[in-house]
């Protein structure tokens, strides 16, 4: 019996008030932050959108163009690597 009553006075003792009020604190904090996100998440998309369609050339056509580009870019550069002047140089010594 002695044993159990030591064991109940080591541990602490807790108000239920402060936590609860705490616990509240907490929730309202939470709501909030979500009302702040939802709110502000709104309106960047709203201007993303407004700035997409302001656009003269849509994100879409550009990233095909740059693609295009990039495609003739890589074919110049392999066609350079294959027929440039090392390239003459090495076949004709070997032609010889």
């Amino acid at each position: 019996m002695a044993n159990s009553q030591n064991a109940s006075s080591n541990m602490p003792q807790v108000r239920s008030g402060p936590l609860m009020t705490g616990a509240g604190l907490v929730a309202a904090g939470g709501v909030l932050t979500l009302a702040g996100l939802i709110i502000g998440g709104g309106h960047l998309v709203t201007a993303i959108r407004r700035w997409v369609n302001d656009m003269d050339v849509p994100p879409s056509e550009l990233a095909k163009v740059k693609i295009a580009q990039a495609r003739a870019a890589a074919t110049a550069g392999a066609d350079a690597w294959q027929n440039g002047p090392h390239a003459r140089n090495a076949r004709g010594a070997t032609a010889r």
